[in-house]
């Protein structure tokens, strides 16, 4: 039965205190820049030939974000590894991120062990756990973050840190500015087109999650500079509305995905399709977009709902991406009457991983 977006009945459902997360947002994003404008960092700067960072789930997603923003904004490589192991190319050369929310992550934990045999430059991102107690006994830097938040709310932390601490480093620009644009832009968005407070024909994330209840959900964006948003989207819809859905890219999804719009044709018919939309995308994709909603509206009756960016800053239009789909996710969440923040799949899967390994 689909559950009222009424405020009385959304903090009904909302046991664990999502939405105040949500609307404090934008002041994450200032507090992370406090804390990487002060994070000692114990090494000597040096010619890093590679930037990679180790982290999983919710401590992964900020990373995408930064190497989303600096496709070409970054003088070396910059990769994002979701894994037990480290690859041969990570060496004395190499600036490393490990982050982990909790300190705890198994993966981020043997990744971090791994990383110091290599010789690799390790700067480490929690709010505490054993992460913790390894950086400071192995005296490498270490950047306390705020605890007791679900790890995927902590995005603006484990994006805007790194990003700050690399503009530090001389590696990519200065983003103090572009931050502090993004934290306005968000706080406007916020309390304009995103609070519950705000009625559903202003409200761009309570309509849109209509659109998506009792829908399978296929996110499509841009791969350069948006894919972090395709990909966060689909994240947020499982962890906290607990609805499956999937996402592609352009322009790789024309030369696969577009032709598979055909079976099953029943279920197809059940899929609502988001597209996220930048002015500044390459007019080849921007294109693409207009036809696969061309094709999809024509041969299957599906209408496509766009989302745009909002702002001036790169930074700020990414970030306003990200909040409205997590927005989204939540009225979806509050739609379905399920309380948006607690995971115990992903605490039953780690705890039996944990006994077995």
């Amino acid at each position: 039965m689909k559950q009222s977006l009424s405020i009385k009945n959304i903090r009904k459902i909302d046991k664990s205190g999502m939405l105040d997360l949500l609307l404090d947002f934008p002041l994450q994003c200032k507090a992370a820049l406090n804390i990487a404008e002060n994070a000692k960092l114990l090494f000597e700067r040096k010619d890093f030939k590679k930037i990679v960072f180790f982290g999983m789930g919710g401590s992964a997603i900020g990373a995408d974000l930064a190497r989303s923003y600096l496709y070409f904004g970054c003088r070396v490589p910059f990769c994002v590894l979701r894994e037990y192991e480290i690859p041969d190319y990570v060496d004395s050369s190499t600036l490393v991120f490990i982050s982990s929310y909790s300190g705890n992550t198994k993966e981020t934990l043997n990744a971090y062990k791994l990383a110091k045999t290599k010789g690799s430059t390790v700067i480490v991102i929690s709010s505490g756990g054993l992460l913790r107690d390894y950086a400071i006994a192995d005296n490498l830097t270490f950047v306390q973050i705020p605890p007791n938040l679900p790890p995927r709310t902590a995005i603006g932390y484990s994006s805007i840190i790194p990003l700050y601490i690399l503009s530090r480093l001389g590696l990519v620009k200065d983003i103090k500015d572009s931050v502090e644009a993004t934290a306005r832009l968000l706080e406007e968005l916020r309390n304009s087109h995103l609070n519950p407070n705000v009625p559903l024909k202003d409200n761009i994330a309570k309509s849109i999650a209509l659109k998506l209840f009792k829908k399978f959900t296929v996110i499509y964006s841009g791969s350069l500079y948006f894919d972090i948003c395709a990909i966060r989207l689909r994240g947020q819809l499982a962890e906290n509305a607990k609805a499956l859905s999937s996402s592609h890219l352009f322009p790789e999804l024309v030369h696969n995905e577009v032709v598979g719009w055909q079976n099953p044709g029943k279920i197809i018919r059940n899929f609502a399709v988001i597209v996220f939309r930048d002015k500044d995308m390459h007019p080849f994709v921007a294109k693409g977009m207009e036809l696969m909603k061309e094709i999809l509206k024509k041969e299957e009756g599906i209408e496509i709902t766009e989302i745009w960016s909002r702002g001036e800053e790169l930074l700020s239009r990414i970030f306003s991406l990200i909040y409205i789909g997590d927005f989204i996710s939540y009225y979806l969440a509050i739609l379905y009457g399920v309380d948006p923040t607690p995971t115990e799949k992903i605490a039953y899967l780690k705890g039996r991983l944990a006994k077995e390994f």
